[in-house]
């Protein structure tokens, strides 16, 4: 079937259409930081797909069902109900957004001086272990340093990495291991079921709590029936539930998979541990019934999480994730391979050899992609996962340099996307003509959000 979204538009929001004079006066005003811009500075928004996407016609009748009674609301019990049949946790606490359970689950469990595992801690994940005093070491799988592979399953965790580490000298100080479906860190690519019940077994081997990061469950799911054999006869629903019932808990941002404008998740199923999340819960997001959150939201996100498991929205999903990727790789830009569902990834440092680890190559395509056409989009190489000293100076590169395009859900239609990969092609014909950037101001965590950068060696300069 030709590519094709499964819905109709029944509302519709203009979008913001700039000249180059007036992006170029936006960026130098967010001290080239896209984090920095307004919305109405950017024409097409692949930030994020976090609490971007677009609420369904259900979704929004939900809303008018939500119940904001402060404790024991029938919003939170319809919530209750879709969460426990899709992952089987006894215990189900709303937060305002992934972070939140991050942050309640690490600061319960986690003592300084600990470790956390990943297969890729993403940023928040990341900062909320190092800020309870702790250690996040990632094991991706060797199959993801070929970025242009097409290993169906390059977001594993490498399981011989995994297994060393719990009968290694740094046992011990492990405190948890936390899987990331799919691995939006590792270029949004996906996790098989073979490798997730083989990292739980490892963990309840050793004794070591086994979480998921499930924010993009679903999507993760659908790759499983795609790409993994014994699974092609499965729903994305069978296979979520299956990947929840391997681990010891969960924490989700739903502005992913919940197709929400906010709300997040942390799932439990032992008691003594939910407990004492409770009590950090009520005491700095609110009542267990709400977590911070409206009942109207509640009711959206159980809308949300049943709506996400559709095979036909995934599958166009997946067929427009695709389909941008075809165009980008045609223009000549290598992508991680293979396309995963909610982003692609461009090989920034390989479209821009001229520019080194320590002038940031994926943030200098994403200003690029920006001043040619109001695309916003994030890094995701050296100024995200870089190690960088006091003045800004990196000290060890990331693996890689990437840049990544996120999706956000039911929102840009195919001639949108199209548009996307004509900028795309028009910076990738002027490669060479891409500015490096330097560090301006430079926060000591979470960087990419709040750092301030300026062009080096502007193209004018050059002889």
């Amino acid at each position: 079937m030709p590519l094709m979204e499964p819905y109709r538009i029944k509302v519709v929001e203009p979008i913001p259409v700039t000249t180059r004079v007036e992006r170029e006066k936006a960026l130098d005003r967010a001290g080239h930081n896209l984090f920095n811009l307004r919305a109405d500075d950017v024409t097409i928004d692949l930030l994020t797909d976090s609490g971007t996407g677009a609420l369904s016609a259900a979704q929004q009748a939900a809303a008018a069902l939500g119940d904001e009674t402060y404790a024991g609301a029938r919003s939170f019990e319809r919530f209750r109900e879709v969460v426990d049949e899709l992952t089987s946790f006894p215990h189900i606490f709303p937060v305002h957004q992934g972070r939140a359970a991050e942050r309640i689950l690490f600061s319960t469990l986690l003592k300084p001086g600990q470790i956390t595992l990943s297969n890729t801690h993403f940023d928040t994940t990341r900062a909320n272990s190092e800020l309870a005093g702790c250690e996040a070491r990632d094991l991706p799988c060797l199959e993801m340093k070929d970025l242009d592979s097409d290993e169906p399953f390059k977001g594993n965790i490498d399981l011989a990495a995994l297994e060393a580490t719990l009968t290694g000298p740094d046992a011990d100080r492990v405190g948890l291991v936390i899987m990331t479906i799919t691995n939006n860190g590792g270029g949004g690519q996906p996790v098989s079921m073979a490798n997730i019940e083989a990292a739980s077994q490892i963990c309840r081997r050793h004794a070591v709590p086994f979480f998921l990061d499930a924010a993009r469950f679903a999507e993760n799911a659908w790759l499983v029936t795609q790409r993994e054999p014994g699974y092609e006869n499965s729903s994305p629903r069978e296979v979520a539930k299956a990947a929840f019932r391997l681990a010891d808990g969960c924490l989700a941002s739903l502005k992913k998979d919940g197709i929400g404008n906010i709300g997040g998740l942390l799932a439990l199923r032992d008691d003594e541990v939910a407990g004492r999340c409770e009590l950090t819960l009520t005491a700095t997001e609110g009542f267990r019934t709400y977590g911070g959150l409206a009942g109207r939201d509640l009711e959206m996100l159980a809308q949300g999480l049943v709506e996400v498991t559709d095979p036909h929205y995934l599958r166009a999903r997946t067929d427009a994730a695709a389909h941008l990727a075809e165009l980008v790789t045609t223009a000549g830009v290598s992508i991680v391979r293979p396309p995963g569902i909610h982003g692609i990834y461009l090989n920034a440092g390989r479209l821009l050899p001229h520019i080194p680890p320590e002038r940031f190559p994926g943030h200098a395509l994403a200003c690029a992609l920006y001043l040619e056409g109001g695309i916003r989009s994030v890094e995701l190489g050296s100024l995200f996962l870089g190690d960088v000293d006091a003045d800004g100076r990196l000290l060890t590169p990331a693996p890689y340099e990437l840049l990544r395009l996120a999706l956000p859900r039911r929102v840009y239609t195919q001639s949108h996307l199209e548009y996307v990969a004509e900028v795309i092609a028009a910076v990738a014909k002027r490669a060479e003509s891409v500015s490096g950037y330097r560090l301006v101001t430079t926060p000591p965590i979470l960087r990419h959000f709040n750092a301030t950068l300026a062009p080096v060696d502007p193209p004018s300069a050059r002889p």
